[in-house]
């Protein structure tokens, strides 16, 4: 497979990781928009939100659950934003599903 958060969290791509366990690497984001941004990749190919079964509950909740102890962690105290972007219209660019967190700073609505 040719996916290149695969190939990351392979390990066959390299990363400025700040987490991994059984089901998930994080890692700083390559242009990030925030002061702290990372992104938060399930093991498993999954295309996207759109494709996510029951049987992936545990890992979404696994994944929500971890957002607020990494976000603790890399000092941010005054809120983040949490992104998933959907599909080519949602602004998607690697096919598979992943999870934005940027904070240490305002963010300002609608996102641009």
């Amino acid at each position: 497979m040719d996916c290149l958060f695969c190939k990351i969290a392979e390990k066959e791509i390299p990363s400025d990781l700040i987490h991994e366990d059984e089901f998930v690497v994080a890692f700083k984001d390559i242009n990030p928009q925030a002061p702290v941004h990372f992104l938060i990749v399930p093991k498993i190919h999954i295309k996207s939100l759109d494709q996510i079964s029951k049987e992936d509950n545990a890992l979404i909740s696994h994944i929500f659950n971890l957002i607020p102890k990494l976000a603790n962690e890399l000092g941010i105290e005054n809120g983040y934003r949490v992104v998933n972007n959907c599909g080519p219209d949602g602004g998607q660019t690697v096919d598979h599903i992943h999870f934005h967190v940027l904070g240490k700073r305002e963010m300002l609505w609608p996102p641009g």
